[in-house]
């Protein structure tokens, strides 16, 4: 008999798969479809919220009743504008020398919907990141291996060749796409917590010395303590 994965992660990104299996959680997947234009005046927060959202009812109808599904959308914001994937080398160009040795917002929304009674939780993780000084040359090589042109803001903030971002002080996970503390503390709440340790399994694998996982650890015992 085939044991069915309680979670369905509403995405084919496989930053997000990766990330999601550190928490040691069994899952499944479904490619959502979804229009992401953005709505006039929408702000940032609002917009991959909505998204968020709509990428989990997007595959609602195949989902099974015991299925919990995780929907995601992450922008990349600067100066009140969302960058989302370039359409090509030239826009990828653009974005990226705008980017450069400025710091910008990635703004990540995640949804998890509870499919047997349609309840849901979201939640909108917000990381400030400041861009090195990279060359034009350095743009070019990058644009040359073809990373930025599937990526919101044109870069990877994980491309180990590109290194586009000088330091940063904030979610590393939620800038590819996925806030594992975040999702925890919303999973918890629908009874399905991460069998793994995520705060250490995420800065291991990110080689990342997280500065903010603490936070999220004291907030969420509050809220044990506050039931």
């Amino acid at each position: 008999m085939t044991t069915i994965p309680l979670l369905l992660l509403a995405s084919n990104s496989p930053r997000r798969r990766q990330l999601l299996a550190l928490g040691g959680w069994r899952f499944g997947l479904d490619i959502s479809d979804v229009d992401e234009t953005r709505l006039p005046a929408e702000a940032p927060a609002d917009y991959v919220r909505r998204l968020a959202e709509a990428k989990a009812r997007a595959v609602l109808s195949r989902a099974r009743k015991e299925h919990v599904i995780i929907g995601a959308d992450t922008a990349v914001v600067i100066d009140g504008d969302v960058l989302g994937k370039p359409a090509d080398a030239q826009e990828a160009r653009q974005m990226l020398a705008r980017l450069r040795r400025r710091t910008h917002q990635v703004f990540t929304g995640i949804s998890v919907l509870r499919v047997n009674d349609g309840k849901l939780w979201m939640d909108v993780v917000v990381t400030d990141v400041p861009m090195r000084a990279y060359s034009d040359e350095e743009i070019e090589r990058y644009l040359e291996s073809g990373d930025p042109l599937d990526k919101a803001g044109a870069y990877g903030i994980q491309n180990p060749d590109f290194q586009p971002v000088e330091k940063m002080a904030g979610c590393y996970a939620s800038v590819m796409g996925l806030p594992l503390c975040s999702l925890s503390m919303l999973l918890r709440q629908v009874g399905l917590p991460p069998s793994a340790d995520v705060a250490r399994n995420c800065q291991a694998a990110l080689a990342y010395q997280c500065p903010v996982y603490q936070s999220f650890l004291r907030s969420e015992s509050q809220n044990k303590v506050n039931l």
